[in-house]
């Protein structure tokens, strides 16, 4: 029987496989195939709207490479030469490959190998000639980016044309707190952002939602603003900005606390981002 791959439908077992799954992608806007390092559900932040079931703190397993190699290999074959798009009822509009995007169910750069697993994919898509005319996406919360071994993976992902997605879902260490459950300090955060933007083309991800109706605080704006006007001072250049809401049910206690923000938040404040001089998006 047909299944129906939809934008809230994001399991990471749809295909069966281990590493590979395939998305409808809302911000991608096409097919995403997702490259999941923590199989074991293990994150270093625990975000509040996080659709991960049972999920543990701790960082990715070690990777089995010759599967990773074998399951992308069989994929992307699967895709481009099989019945794929057919058997899960994709749009016509929607069967291309718009990317492939290192994601996931916990902190993809946890993975010691990472690098080494940037480059298995970035082979493997080339020669099979999915990319360059995809993207290579990295999605990560940037919270590694400090240390050389995920520097040498951003270099990696660099050489195949890829870029990073950093989330920063708030510029206050009471909202990093209450929405990332992160201990990593804003501070740090932003230099591990800036950092990331000169290694690799850099989009700053930003999932705005309301907690508790508490909607979007002045505070939390101004202070987001202000990140990107210090960003400005410091001449990083970002690819864009991209701000969207929740769309799939958290898995976490806080469940029931959460609320799409309105679209008319997000599009007030992607103007005074505009105004700024970043490019953004809005992704409801």
């Amino acid at each position: 029987m047909a299944s129906t791959l939809t934008t809230i439908n994001h399991s990471r077992d749809v295909a069966g496989l281990k590493y590979v799954y395939p998305v409808l992608s809302r911000r991608a806007g096409g097919l995403s195939i997702g490259i999941n390092f923590n199989t074991n559900n293990a994150c270093n932040w625990r975000c509040v709207y996080c659709q991960v079931p049972d999920l543990q703190a701790g960082a990715a397993p070690e990777m089995d490479f010759q599967l990773l190699e074998d399951e992308l290999r069989f994929f992307l074959d699967d895709v481009l030469n099989g019945n794929f798009y057919e058997r899960f009822l994709i749009p016509d509009g929607n069967r291309v490959i718009k990317d492939i995007a290192i994601s996931g169910n916990g902190e993809p750069t946890s993975l010691k190998e990472f690098a080494s697993a940037v480059t298995l994919i970035g082979e493997v898509a080339t020669e099979i000639g999915v990319l360059p005319q995809s993207s290579f996406v990295l999605i990560t919360n940037g919270s590694l980016v400090h240390q050389p071994r995920v520097q040498a993976g951003l270099k990696k992902l660099k050489e195949y044309g890829g870029e990073v997605w950093f989330k920063f879902d708030s510029a206050t260490e009471a909202g990093r707190r209450l929405i990332n459950n992160a201990k990593q300090s804003y501070q740090a955060s932003l230099e591990n952002l800036m950092l990331s933007a000169r290694l690799c083309p850099t989009r700053l991800q930003t999932c705005l939602l309301d907690y508790d109706k508490r909607g979007l605080s002045e505070e939390e704006k101004q202070a987001y603003l202000a990140m990107l006007k210090t960003i400005n001072k410091k001449h990083v250049s970002l690819k864009g900005i991209m701000l969207y809401t929740i769309a799939r049910p958290s898995m976490q206690p806080e469940a029931a606390l959460l609320e799409k923000l309105s679209v008319e938040s997000l599009n007030a404040l992607a103007d005074e981002i505009r105004l700024l001089g970043f490019d953004v998006s809005v992704s409801v």
